[in-house]
C-alpha cells in the first residue's frame, strides 16, 4: 500500500534508508558522511512529497518526488520534477515496491504536466539502474559524483 508521507513516519524511513544503502558502504569514500545524508531522508519533505511503502503495517519502502520548479541539484533542469532517494527494505525486496513508488512518481508528473521526469542514479545500484531502464529511463548527461561513486541523470518522456 502507498500512501503519503507524515512527520512520525521519519524515524522508520531513515531505517528502511540505512538499511537499502548498507550494501553500498565499500563504495562510497566516506560511509559516515554518506550515511548523514541519507539520514536527512525527511526533509526532502520541505520541498518535496515523500510517498510510503507499508506493508503489513510496516514502512518498507519510500521515495520523494519533488515537483517542477520545486528547489532542486543544479544538475537537474529546474523544469523537470524528480524522483530523489527511492529506497525498499531489503527484507522486502523482489515485491515490486521500488517499481511501485516510481509508477507513482510517474503519476504525479502528469497530474503535474510535466513532459519529463528525472533522477540520478549509478551503475552500483544493480538493481535500480536496471529498472529505470526497462520503464523508460534514458541516460542523458552525467552529474557530480558522491564521495568517489559515479552519477549520471536519467530521464523519462512523459505524455
Amino acid at each position: 500500500m502507498l500512501r503519503d508521507y507524515q512527520p512520525a513516519d521519519a524515524e522508520a524511513i531513515v531505517r528502511v534508508a540505512l538499511a537499502a544503502f548498507a550494501q553500498f558502504e565499500q563504495d562510497y569514500s566516506d560511509w559516515p558522511l554518506f550515511t548523514t545524508h541519507v539520514a536527512k531522508m525527511p526533509e526532502l519533505a520541505k520541498t518535496g512529497e515523500i510517498i510510503v511503502a507499508e506493508d503489513g503495517g510496516q514502512i518498507v519502502g519510500a521515495v520523494a518526488y519533488v515537483g517542477p520548479r520545486a528547489p532542486k541539484p543544479a544538475f537537474f533542469d529546474p523544469a523537470w520534477p524528480v524522483i530523489r532517494m527511492l529506497v525498499v527494505d531489503p527484507a522486502a525486496r523482489g515485491k515490486g515496491i521500488g517499481r511501485q513508488l516510481t509508477e507513482e512518481c510517474l503519476r504525479r508528473a502528469e497530474r503535474d504536466q510535466s513532459p519529463a521526469i528525472a533522477l540520478h542514479t549509478t551503475q552500483i545500484m544493480t538493481v535500480a539502474l536496471p529498472m529505470y531502464q526497462r520503464m523508460g529511463f534514458t541516460r542523458v548527461r552525467e552529474a557530480p559524483d558522491i564521495l568517489g561513486v559515479p552519477y549520471a541523470v536519467y530521464v523519462k518522456a512523459l505524455g
